[in-house]
């Protein structure tokens, strides 16, 4: 097949969404198909950002800075262009993962010349608003997402739970498409003492561990309150945070006993990951969580809301913990309980483990090759 892959963000960005569609993108290279992925140019340094190798067609758009995401753009329209680099070659099948005006356009081209688009719901931009002050633009943010996605053949989703939702939303079609983990690299294997000793903590003194943006609608407050809660019952526990954005400045104003990591990547994060104890996870407006994935096949023990990621693939008092759903007060009461005993954590971070043990990305990529082959088949 020849699949066309539309995505606003991808790697070197370090996000969720870029780090799924660099999976999909090279697994169905790896399966012999041609790829297209189209993306915004992030800058006037930006070149492509993949090895050229057969099968691969890197098409940069232009783009505008997004507010407050330094060194992110997001596209602007290119119907004109899309046509254009389709009109001899058209693919088979579309893949609209963002949603912004890149996306549309190119839902727009491939609806006019008779292309099935598959799109992607990889984020709750209509949950976002309200951490921003736009909470009155949630429901006009609903009617676009929802228009959006219903011109298209079918929307992936990550999780049953959202599938539901959104259907009785009136999304059209969503099917599901989970996601996978790499317990190669995120493994308890790479635990480090040097790095635990560089945090002041000794072999059973908890590391508490957040990986992914400091931003506010990753419900950072939540994560510090729950921390605190939890420094109660054991004053030795430390706080790591792992990542980088806009509240990064006022975490270590107000908080300079945190620990923030920056960023890191690779085998580097997956030691953090593996020398912690206790990953916190609170937000309510990810629409999955792939932290969560890593965090389970480190080995930590998860305190998350009984929603996304954790819903899918936790089980409460088993292999993590879950709070009920935007209950903060039920959230810090669990990671309280659960930093007072080491037995406990230590238990959860080993069924965790065995849990992402059965997650595979390949057995996903079957499934998303099978979505592709049947929409391509019935233009």
């Amino acid at each position: 097949m020849r699949i066309a892959m539309i995505t606003e963000t991808f790697p070197p960005e370090i996000n969720g969404v870029a780090h799924t569609l660099h999976q999909m993108v090279k697994s169905m290279l790896e399966r012999g198909h041609e790829v297209h992925l189209i993306r915004p140019r992030q800058g006037k340094a930006d070149q492509g950002t993949l090895t050229p190798r057969e099968g691969l067609h890197e098409q940069l758009t232009h783009g505008l800075p997004i507010p407050g995401y330094p060194g992110l753009h997001f596209g602007l329209p290119a119907r004109g262009a899309i046509r254009k680099a389709w009109k001899d070659n058209p693919p088979d099948v579309v893949y609209v993962a963002t949603e912004g005006l890149l996306g549309g356009s190119v839902l727009s081209a491939a609806r006019s010349m008779g292309i099935p688009v598959i799109s992607g719901f990889h984020t709750n931009f209509h949950r976002y608003s309200q951490y921003y002050g736009l909470g009155f633009m949630a429901p006009v943010i609903s009617r676009f997402l929802r228009r959006f996605h219903h011109r298209t053949h079918c929307t992936l989703v990550p999780t049953d739970s959202l599938r539901d939702e959104l259907q009785a939303q009136g999304f059209g079609t969503c099917r599901v498409l989970a996601r996978g983990v790499d317990t190669r690299l995120f493994n308890p294997a790479r635990r480090r003492t040097d790095l635990r000793a560089q945090w002041g903590l000794e072999e059973n003194e908890p590391a508490v561990i957040y990986v992914g943006r400091l931003a506010a609608e990753k419900n950072l407050d939540l994560a510090v309150e729950a921390f605190r809660a939890m420094q109660a019952r054991q004053p030795k526990a430390r706080f790591i945070l792992v990542g980088d954005g806009p509240a990064a400045a006022e975490l270590r104003e107000h908080h300079p006993d945190l620990i923030l990591a920056g960023v890191h990547i690779g085998e580097d994060l997956a030691g953090y990951y593996a020398s912690g104890d206790i990953f916190l996870f609170p937000s309510t407006s990810d629409t999955f969580g792939n932290v969560v994935l890593e965090a389970m096949a480190s080995g930590l023990a998860v305190v998350s809301y009984d929603y996304a990621a954790g819903r899918q693939h936790l089980r409460h008092g088993e292999s993590g913990m879950l709070a009920r759903f935007d209950d903060a007060e039920h959230f810090k009461a669990l990671a309280a309980e659960l930093v007072a005993e080491p037995h406990t954590w230590k238990h959860l971070g080993i069924q965790a483990r065995a849990e992402a043990e059965t997650v595979d990305w390949r057995c996903e990529h079957d499934r998303l090759e099978a979505l592709f082959l049947e929409y391509a088949q019935a233009k």
